[in-house]
């Protein structure tokens, strides 16, 4: 068995150049920022025929830029030559999208309420149930330096038919989850609909976002300490809509999706900017090198060069 994804490489898109976005430029609140942000960054186009553009992460080993169409049930890839192929074609509406330290892709699935790998030889679930009990609908996920696999699981695939198969829950709880190989699979906290995941740089901290709409959408943060996993706290808020996914940089600041941009905060959780953008962002990511900021959102995929 090959252990490295093969791509199913249907383009979609053939290579093109980034186009600019008729939007206002970022906002700095913090001189920080701007050593990172340059004044002249503009928000650019690179595929606008999603269906509903989720789950940035760069694929280092493929120099590409995977993220999923979820209510088109597909996974995508954006090269660096500006087309965009398909990688995994159909998905089971997979949403969040990770790599582990082999190269293989993983995926949080709606439509088979999974954890999966892709490999040389398809995609596999690694985790669809807790205490004999379907999970909900994972929506996404990190691997920790260990190889851990952290994964939200929250409802929204499973209430909103575009996203899934409709179905009650099967557990009375909303839950942050760890896999580990070989090892059941661990319930570490419950949330109030768990949505993005990510670890600090030192991986002492936990960050989820809660995204209940009807409650109190926040940002909290965990702490941890290889065995233990704190209690939440109230880590950062955004100022429109629901904090989505996010990505961290090697400062440990937090980059945060909502429905009026990323929201850039410290790693106190201080406000540095926002990055305005033409409807609400889902989720965002770096490449290798932190020099690309990628931004996914209804049906598009963005770009923001930093410095």
């Amino acid at each position: 068995m090959s252990s490295h994804p093969r791509v199913d490489g249907r383009v979609l898109q053939p290579p093109r150049s980034p186009a600019d976005v008729d939007v206002a430029p970022p906002r700095v609140y913090d001189a920080r920022l701007s050593d990172v942000l340059a004044p002249s960054a503009r928000l650019l186009s690179l595929y606008a025929d999603a269906t509903w553009a989720e789950g940035p992460m760069w694929w280092k080993q493929e120099r590409m830029l995977v993220f999923s169409d979820v209510v088109g049930r597909r996974t995508l890839g954006w090269r660096e030559d500006g087309s965009v192929v398909t990688v995994v074609d159909p998905s089971a509406f997979a949403n969040g999208n990770a790599v582990d330290a082999e190269g293989r892709l993983l995926h949080a699935e709606h439509g088979r309420r999974a954890i999966s790998r892709t490999d040389g030889d398809g995609t596999h679930v690694l985790a669809d149930a807790f205490d004999g009990a379907p999970l909900n609908s994972p929506n996404d996920l990190v691997v920790d330096r260990a190889g851990a696999v952290w994964f939200t699981d929250p409802t929204y695939g499973i209430s909103d038919p575009r996203e899934g198969y409709p179905a009650d829950p099967a557990l009375a709880h909303q839950s942050v989850y760890r896999w580990r190989e070989g090892q059941p699979l661990e319930r570490m906290i419950d949330l109030d609909a768990p949505n993005g995941i990510g670890f600090s740089p030192d991986e002492t901290t936990l960050y989820v976002a809660e995204s209940n709409a009807d409650g109190l959408p926040r940002i909290v943060a965990c702490t941890w300490d290889g065995e233990t996993l704190g209690a939440p706290t109230t880590f950062a808020t955004v100022d429109a809509g629901i904090p989505d996914g996010f990505a961290i940089d090697n400062r440990g600041w937090l980059w945060i999706s909502s429905g009026a941009g990323v929201v850039v905060v410290d790693a106190t959780g201080a406000r540095l900017g926002i990055i305005p953008t033409p409807h609400l962002v889902s989720n965002c990511a770096f490449d290798a090198d932190e020099r690309r900021l990628f931004l996914t959102g209804d049906s598009d995929l963005w770009m923001l060069e930093l410095r």
